[in-house]
């Protein structure tokens, strides 16, 4: 469905503050700047603000819905004969091959991280954030699988699915702290996840194959 002229100009507005947000919390640090300094610099009301951000972590932590289903997308768009871990591992590789943003390479990502680290209510907001991830991605799996009621399984496989991704990330963003090229950090980062493969089990790896239309 073609996107309205309403929700376009809305869409822009909203990702206009967020970048004029975050500008302002790469410069000054996130607890410094205030919603109304935001406000003031993106030419709108603090009423605006709330009504695009209920909270003020997410002018900074935008994405989290998306987030939030990544790696449940990635099973749902697994192919035929292609299991849940099989189908992240495979996107993973991808946005690592592609030196993709997606999971943080690219030379901003140290500044941004420290804009996390040094604010507690953003770390407080990240994981809560890595929480609601990880719930989603058991509740998609008990569902591709078609899990009992109570199976633990889902659970377990979302367990160590996100491990890879997290991990994968903390790691990325340690090298990309040290300045290192992103192209560079890419081809030890598929090293990395062929190592992370290797520790999965077999019920994890086999876990919800997808079977012929």
């Amino acid at each position: 469905m073609a996107e309205g002229l309403r929700e376009r100009k809305k869409r822009q507005t909203k990702q206009r503050i967020s970048d004029i947000a975050t500008g302002l919390f790469l410069e000054h640090g996130f607890v410094t700047v205030t919603v109304a300094e935001v406000a003031e610099a993106a030419d709108v009301s603090v009423n605006t603000v709330y009504n695009y951000f209920p909270v003020k972590e997410d002018l900074f932590l935008d994405r989290g819905e998306a987030v939030v289903d990544r790696l449940s997308g990635y099973v749902r768009s697994r192919r035929v004969g292609e299991s849940a871990a099989a189908a992240v591992l495979r996107a993973l590789r991808s946005d690592v091959e592609g030196v993709s943003p997606h999971v943080g390479l690219f030379s901003g990502w140290a500044d941004f991280m420290k804009v996390i680290t040094e604010a507690h209510p953003l770390r407080s907001r990240l994981w809560e954030i890595q929480q609601q991830a990880l719930g989603h991605l058991a509740k998609t799996l008990a569902e591709e699988a078609g899990a009992a009621e109570g199976d633990p399984m889902p659970g377990l496989i979302a367990g160590q699915l996100s491990w890879v991704h997290s991990t994968l990330m903390a790691w990325i963003g340690d090298e990309m702290a040290k300045c290192r090229k992103p192209a560079d950090v890419s081809r030890d980062a598929l090293v990395l996840l062929d190592e992370m493969e290797d520790l999965l089990g077999e019920k994890v790896l086999n876990y919800a194959v997808r079977g012929p239309e």
